[in-house]
């Protein structure tokens, strides 16, 4: 129940919850409240919390973990996965609210390809709390846009409905189509990391005229980031457009090229 529920009084919204108690957001069990997950999925779903890449935000081992000993590598005093070490990123912070696996995945599915767009403002929530730090006065927020092929067959665009939320969370603005697919690209599944890129490569860029950009700082929102090839190419057009610094917030981060 969403915003039309919280103006209702006190009186039908008790009705209401012992009609319609909240369910897990993962299974649809009963649970104490809404947006939240039941015991099994929580065990399930990985969140990610301090200890992770500075710069895409997926997960790694405590610093001096001797038990995984291929965790992140210090760099200029952040912490780096291997693979922002090794390529060159067009940002310069990133986090991730979850890791895309276990429940997590399952969730992210659900949002992106189950029709469930009620999702979002919970898991908007989870990234807002996530991306916090990246946060910033004058930032706007963009999500990543879906070619229109998706858009038509999908209805909406997960990640403009958790931008949405981020933004509001965050008080930050939200302009969800300052990006736009300038052509359509085949999914990036069973690609290899150089396919990836060469796919995503100037196929985003920046709608309208971009003379208020000048230098604003931006976040950029998506449901999962895997490679950063599509980060990467919404991050060119911005820097293109003179916007910048840029960061990114994802709602879960694949390990590699899950």
């Amino acid at each position: 129940m969403g915003f039309e529920h919280r103006l209702l009084p006190r009186g039908w919204k008790v009705a209401l919850r012992l009609l319609y108690p909240p369910q897990c957001l993962g299974c649809g069990a009963t649970v104490d409240h809404e947006g939240g997950l039941c015991g099994d999925c929580w065990r399930e779903t990985r969140f990610i919390r301090e200890d992770c890449c500075d710069l895409c935000g997926v997960g790694l081992p405590a610093p001096g973990d001797v038990d995984d000993p291929g965790g992140g590598v210090a760099a200029d005093q952040r912490l780096l996965c291997d693979d922002c070490v090794i390529l060159s990123r067009p940002w310069v912070r990133g986090r991730a609210a979850l890791d895309y696996s276990g429940g997590g995945r399952r969730l992210v599915l659900a949002l992106k390809h189950g029709d469930r767009p009620d999702l979002a403002p919970a898991l908007g929530q989870w990234l807002a709390s996530a991306a916090q730090p990246l946060a910033r006065p004058g930032m706007i927020v963009a999500p990543i846009p879906i070619p229109a092929r998706r858009l038509l067959r999908r209805k909406y665009n997960q990640s403009a409905l958790l931008a949405a939320t981020v933004a509001r969370q965050l008080g930050l603005e939200h302009r969800p189509g300052l990006l736009q697919r300038l052509r359509h690209t085949p999914a990036q599944d069973h690609r290899d990391l150089h396919e990836r890129f060469d796919n995503q490569a100037d196929a985003i860029g920046v709608r309208g005229p971009a003379g208020d950009l000048a230098g604003r700082p931006v976040m950029i929102v998506d449901d999962v980031m895997a490679s950063g090839a599509t980060m990467t190419a919404a991050a060119t057009a911005l820097h293109a457009a003179g916007a910048g610094p840029i960061v990114t917030a994802v709602l879960a981060r694949a390990a590699k090229n899950d």
